[in-house]
């Protein structure tokens, strides 16, 4: 007997599962498992993937359906993993309990940086592991050095073709090889969801939609500026001409937001319909066919664009770029993909012609100078690539994908002006410098 565990923690995810499944990305086992797990700061307050609106339609592929949250209560599954000495004896309570047996397992995880993917990794020791990705951040280099015992099991990168053209960096440094969730395949899933949930309230015919985020949580933004930004989304669509405009609140946003934003559509003679319905983007975008989208850098940007031809622009990804803290934050490359192919919404001329700031080729060698910058110790064969980049195409356009401060850590190019290029490769420079920072430090003392 085979068995295939799958761990899931958002019905976009499970989604796009159900469509590996469906496509025979997996090859055949006897019995198929999903793990479902709520990640959420206080999971007891929020609705589990379980219990969300058309997860039923989902849950049809698989045998059985487990919580992690309830498997390792009372513990977080963000902040919780096996003591090494303790491994042994999870596995063979976890095959008790989810009646395995002896049974050669096969795991499908997300992120697996982090937990409960890792977790659950490091307790089925020695079994293969798929990594599949619905968001860009598959896009970026890996965010945090995975122990080999871990990353050498990883076979390969199921992930979807939001970008067409380009090619993940994520685990390249294991030779993992990414591999496409057939697009059609995925938009008859999503399909399959267009009638689940509560009936949406009127908002007229092909309205605007935008999407909030809620990046002060992550501490990207104050709330104040996170507010002020769903209010420039909204004066932008309105100036594009949009009179009816629909906002996808965060389903952990404060109601104050929503307040904002009717008052300001108020003042500007625009009718706002805030949704307080959990459900799926891509499920508005099949219900309210909506005449233009907008976000900051969400990943349903690119859905919109690329599975249903829709119009979409950003805002915010600017501000973004410059607060991402420490520069290798996990974030950036999907800010950066956003930043460079969604246009301006301030930009109306390249908004109605939905313009991108960069062509495929250029956007795959601005991804992987961004992803050595971001992890130049995991990701070192990408050195020359980076180099190439900033040596060709840094520009007063391109110059917000980088700091200066990093790119002199790792003498690239860029570091310092042409005309001083000469001192970071000079001796001479660098022994004097190294004295004078040592004076400093005695005189300091």
């Amino acid at each position: 007997m085979s068995t295939q565990i799958f761990l899931a923690s958002t019905l976009y995810g499970t989604a796009t599962l159900a469509a590996a499944l469906d496509s025979d990305c997996f090859r055949p086992a006897d019995r198929r498992i999903l793990l479902v797990c709520n990640n959420a700061a206080t999971p007891e307050t929020t609705a589990a993937l379980d219990e969300m609106p058309g997860f039923a339609r989902l849950r049809e592929r698989f045998d059985d359906v487990f919580s992690w949250n309830e498997t390792i209560a009372p513990f977080h599954p963000g902040g919780w993993s096996p003591r090494p000495d303790d491994v042994p004896l999870w596995e063979r309570h976890l095959r008790l309990l989810w009646n395995l047996g002896e049974d050669p397992v096969e795991l499908a995880v997300e992120s697996i940086q982090v937990n409960p993917a890792l977790a659950v990794a490091q307790i089925f020791t020695g079994a293969p592991v798929t990594l599949y990705a619905d968001g860009l951040m598959s896009y970026g280099p890996t965010r945090n050095k995975i122990d080999p015992l871990v990353g050498t099991r990883i076979d390969r990168l199921l992930h979807l073709d939001l970008v067409p053209d380009l090619r993940p960096v994520l685990l390249t440094e294991f030779g993992v090889a990414p591999e496409i969730v057939p697009t059609d395949t995925f938009v008859k899933v999503l399909a399959e969801l267009a009638d689940t949930g509560d009936v949406l309230p009127a908002a007229g015919e092909e309205p605007a939609l935008l999407l909030g985020q809620y990046l002060s949580a992550l501490g990207i933004l104050t709330s104040e500026e996170e507010e002020d930004l769903h209010v420039r989304m909204l004066r932008g669509a309105v100036a594009l001409g949009h009179t009816h405009v629909v906002f996808k609140p965060h389903p952990s946003a404060p109601e104050r937001w929503s307040r904002a934003l009717e008052n300001e559509a108020e003042l500007l003679g625009a009718e706002l319909t805030v949704l307080d319905v959990p459900v799926l983007a891509e499920v508005l975008y099949q219900r309210m066919r909506p005449a233009l989208v907008v976000g900051c850098f969400s990943t349903a940007l690119l859905t919109a664009s690329a599975l249903y031809g829709l119009p979409v622009a950003r805002t915010g990804t600017g501000t973004l770029l410059e607060r991402l803290t420490p520069y290798e934050n996990s974030n950036r490359v999907p800010v950066t993909v956003v930043d460079a192919l969604v246009p301006d919404l301030e930009d109306p001329e390249a908004v109605t012609a939905q313009r991108p700031d960069a062509a495929a080729g250029a956007l795959n060698a601005l991804v992987r100078a961004v992803s050595y910058a971001m992890q130049p110790v995991i990701h070192q064969s990408l050195r020359g690539d980076a180099e190439d980049y900033l040596t060709r195409h840094l520009s007063a356009h391109t110059w917000r994908y980088f700091k200066r401060r990093r790119l002199t850590s790792l003498m690239l190019p860029g570091a310092v002006p042409a005309q001083l290029a000469f001192i970071p490769r000079n001796a001479t420079v660098r022994r004097v410098a190294r004295r004078a920072r040592t004076l400093r430090r005695a005189v300091g003392r």
